[in-house]
């Protein structure tokens, strides 16, 4: 499978945000199965709000990095919350530029979405619009499994794994069923 590279995007800048602990923890799988995810940090990034008069010029450094990062992998992974029904702001903005400046660097990507929030329904709402989103963008979401995690504040040990053992063995299906389709 060698050199196989997954960009990481977290849809929360928050410090200690539940959905980059959620990240982290397919990071560690995605390590185990001997391939790379390079983060995509969208809070460090700090994209301007996408602007079509400045998609006209050059585009901002910010925005090439993004673009370049998600170009550069053969996958992408989304960990991202659920504000009010939908996908965070900051979220929908990276995947506006991502679109747009002359090319979608989304186009014919494969995508891992999952998510957790600490409402009761995880963030089946959110990734509902993410998929509308990324069908839009030509980007490839296998329909199962769903990583919807509710309650988030209890859903992590201290060293920032999943609690739940089903819930692990559901990322690491989700992983390996897309990441390495034997």
């Amino acid at each position: 499978m060698g050199n196989l590279k997954v960009a990481g995007i977290c849809g929360s800048l928050r410090g200690g945000s539940y959905n980059k602990k959620l990240l982290n923890c397919a990071g560690v799988i995605i390590s185990e199965m001997g391939l790379e995810m390079v983060e995509v940090d969208l809070k460090v990034l700090n994209l301007p709000l996408f602007d079509a008069d400045l998609e006209g010029k050059e585009l901002p450094e910010s925005v090439k990095k993004l673009k370049k990062s998600v170009e550069e992998a053969h996958a992408v992974i989304i960990s991202s919350p659920e504000y009010n029904y939908s996908i965070s702001g900051v979220l929908k903005n990276a995947l506006d530029w991502l679109s747009r400046g002359g090319k979608n660097s989304l186009n014919s990507k494969i995508a891992v979405i999952m998510g957790t929030t600490p409402g009761p329904f995880g963030t089946v709402r959110g990734q509902n619009q993410l998929r509308q989103i990324l069908a839009c963008l030509n980007v490839i979401v296998l329909p199962q499994p769903q990583i919807m995690i509710p309650f988030a504040e209890t859903a992590f040990s201290a060293d920032g794994s999943l609690k739940d053992e089903k819930t692990a063995l559901m990322l690491k299906r989700l992983l390996q069923s897309t990441l390495d389709p034997k």
